[in-house]
């Protein structure tokens, strides 16, 4: 960040002025933010993140996961199987989550685990289809149309980083407490990441409302898109208003693939126990895009 540490200055200054001039709408943007993920993320996310860290405790998975081909495939222990699972269904940023729990109790390496951030990082069928294919394109067609371009692309991303390595950290020791194997550990480790969780949200609803002035110059498609770069709920709603139901797919496949900034530094919050380079998810993420937009732009030509 230092190296941006002008550019993000004055933007934090400008983002400071403007909610001093229009208190009210910056905070019913917070509030909005905080309703988002209160009624979409907390009751689907807080659930998964609590159960797959009591499983990965139980210490059962690895014999559930064992005959999973992901050594053969991406260079992986078979448990990352797992995670890839857990993290289709349950969404951002549970795989982080999870990937990064693993790392910590020593079950994967930190270079196993940089490999596994390429497949396990996914948005789940909650959101694509029942928020966006229904909710938002008015579709399930085309939620299932995101959701299997999405998942698909996930699983070919993990062949382009099967070959990384990651430096080993001077003097790194893998130290397991015990003690965060108990009831209430685990309960306080999961609040404590769904409300960072929350936090993020709420303050990227606030960044794109300080950026609307810039965007407004902007055509509403490209504007919609960049929205969604930045919060991948904001920027879907925003796609859905302004292109046609065909261009919308793949723009919202592409969005979803890539996360979004907000949704990048949830995840990027559960994997600073690894210390993942910001660069090298951004590519992983980026590269997942790409895919998920081919493979989507395939599945409307075909269906």
């Amino acid at each position: 960040m230092k190296k941006y540490s002008l550019f993000l200055t004055i933007f934090i200054i400008y983002i400071i002025i403007s909610m001093v001039i229009f208190p009210s709408l910056y905070i019913s943007q917070t509030l909005a933010g905080l309703n988002a993920w209160a009624l979409n993320v907390l009751p689907s996310v807080l659930p998964f993140i609590f159960f797959t860290k009591v499983l990965s405790s139980l210490g059962g998975i690895e014999k559930i996961t064992s005959h999973f081909p992901m050594q053969r495939l991406y260079r992986t222990p078979s448990i990352s199987g797992y995670v890839f699972l857990m993290s289709i269904i349950s969404g951002y940023p549970v795989g982080a989550k999870m990937t990064a729990d693993l790392y910590q109790s020593g079950k994967v390496t930190r270079e196993e685990a940089f490999r596994m951030t390429s497949f396990c990082s996914t948005s789940g069928p909650m959101f694509i289809i029942g928020a966006v294919g229904v909710g938002m394109l008015l579709s399930p067609r085309a939620g299932y149309i995101i959701l299997l371009s999405h998942i698909i692309a996930a699983f070919l991303n993990g062949f382009l980083y099967r070959k990384i390595k990651a430096k080993e950290l001077p003097h790194e020791k893998i130290v397991v407490d015990k003690n965060t194997n108990d009831l209430g550990s685990m309960v306080l480790d999961s609040a404590l990441s769904i409300i960072s969780v929350g936090a993020i949200i709420a303050i990227f609803f606030v960044i794109i409302t300080s950026l609307s002035p810039l965007l407004s110059f902007l055509p509403k498609s490209i504007a919609s898109i960049f929205a969604g770069l930045i919060e991948i709920t904001r920027g879907c709603k925003d796609i859905s208003l302004c292109l046609s139901p065909d261009f919308a797919i793949c723009a919202c496949s592409f969005i979803i693939s890539f996360g979004g900034i907000s949704t990048m530094l949830q995840s990027l919050t559960m994997l600073s126990k690894i210390k993942m380079p910001v660069w090298l998810f951004t590519l992983q993420k980026f590269s997942h895009a790409v895919l998920a937009l081919l493979i989507s732009i395939l599945l409307v030509m075909i269906f």
